[in-house]
């Protein structure tokens, strides 16, 4: 039997590379000798580095450069063959800020991560968006990449949108001249525009510590530094699909004039998924939860759609799994973890064990339906 490991990381819990270890080492205990291609997903959130380093598809690098607060920061990015990839949670993730508010948080960081990839040479870099603690629509961003923020005085202004005046100017003569010549993707599985009700602050800043009554102000900041970017480069809506996503980075990449791609998707064939998948007998895949949501971009539904169009069976293995119809029937069975009613905070400890105790279980069930069918 050959089975392909496609799981995405258990936030909080476990790595992706860490899932898949763990369902392999149960599936072995029923057949030691099974043939198990271990491909680690993510869909452009966190773990896409570890994710794609661990299916070989460049090696890691490191670098300092700032986070969301300023302070110094040693982060990592990949260099493959063709492509390099940085992760936007490496540099300003949520799990890493202090004490400071959102409106004192930028993110300039990832703006030096880029020019120091530019440095290296890189021609084509992917950013994977996801996990951010900042909410300043990729001010810091463009204003680390030589860009100006100016009042209508002509005053310089700090890159955060909550000090912003109504009127507002950017100064993009400064900006580093190799852009114009990168081919910058982003990776996400985030759809969302930059403002208005489904935008970067309603839907994503309370998890930032954004309050109700702040969310007009944001709102309102993130449109103005928007305006100001269309006024110097007319041509992208200011509703465009992505523009929420990391705080509305997605909207700032965009407009230096990033192609958009589903995150899951970009990292399915970096690592040419597709292919190991039409070679197996059964594909297993998983995050931390399943729900609704999952199929709408996230890994497991892709590894889900491409198993199908191969006529693989796919299974789902997850922390924790919703009671949905639609998700149902996506997989060749939905599991969870849990052997026992369990706290989230000790399904996140035993995580391992139980993953490992649940594959075996589904590995014995399938091979009893097998012996049936014989």
């Amino acid at each position: 039997m050959r089975c392909v490991l496609a799981p995405d990381s258990f936030k909080g819990s476990l790595a992706a590379p860490e899932v898949a270890a763990a369902v392999a080492s149960g599936l072995r205990r029923v057949l030691p000798d099974i043939v198990l291609d271990i491909c680690p997903m993510a869909d452009g959130g966190e773990g896409t580095l570890q994710a794609l380093a661990s299916a070989g598809v460049g090696s890691l690098r490191s670098a300092l450069v700032s986070d969301a607060e300023a302070r110094p920061r040693q982060v990592q990015w990949l260099q493959g063959d063709a492509l390099a990839v940085l992760e936007v949670a490496q540099v300003v993730g949520l799990p890493d800020v202090g004490r400071s508010t959102l409106a004192e948080r930028h993110s300039g960081g990832v703006g030096e991560l880029l020019h120091l990839l530019l440095d290296a040479g890189c021609r084509r870099v992917a950013i994977a968006l996801g996990g951010s603690s900042t909410n300043d629509g990729g001010a810091g961003l463009l204003a680390a990449l030589g860009g100006r923020w100016l009042a209508a005085d002509g005053s310089e202004l700090p890159p955060l949108p909550a000090s912003w005046p109504q009127a507002v100017y950017f100064d993009e003569s400064g900006l580093d001249p190799r852009l114009a010549t990168l081919a910058l993707e982003v990776w996400s599985d985030v759809s969302n525009p930059l403002c208005g009700p489904q935008g970067a602050s309603a839907v994503f800043g309370p998890q930032k510590g954004l309050t109700a009554a702040q969310l007009p102000q944001f709102d309102t900041a993130l449109q103005t530094l928007a305006t100001a970017l269309l006024r110097q480069r007319p041509g992208l809506a200011l509703d465009v699909a992505g523009g929420g996503a990391a705080g509305g980075m997605g909207f700032a990449l965009q407009w230096l004039g990033a192609r958009q791609l589903s995150g899951a998707t970009a990292v399915a064939a970096a690592n040419g998924l597709a292919a190991r998948i039409a070679a197996a007998d059964w594909v297993i895949t998983g995050e931390g939860r399943s729900d609704s949501q999952t199929l709408h971009g996230k890994a497991p539904a892709l590894v889900a759609q491409l198993a199908r169009s191969a006529g693989v069976p796919v299974s789902l293995l997850s922390g924790a799994v919703e009671d949905n119809p639609a998700l149902a029937a996506s997989f060749d069975g939905c599991f969870s973890l849990c052997p026992q009613p369990a706290s989230l905070a000790q399904a996140m400890q035993h995580a391992a064990a139980w993953l490992a105790q649940a594959a075996e279980q589904m590995l014995r069930l399938r091979l009893a339906a097998r012996r049936q069918a014989c």
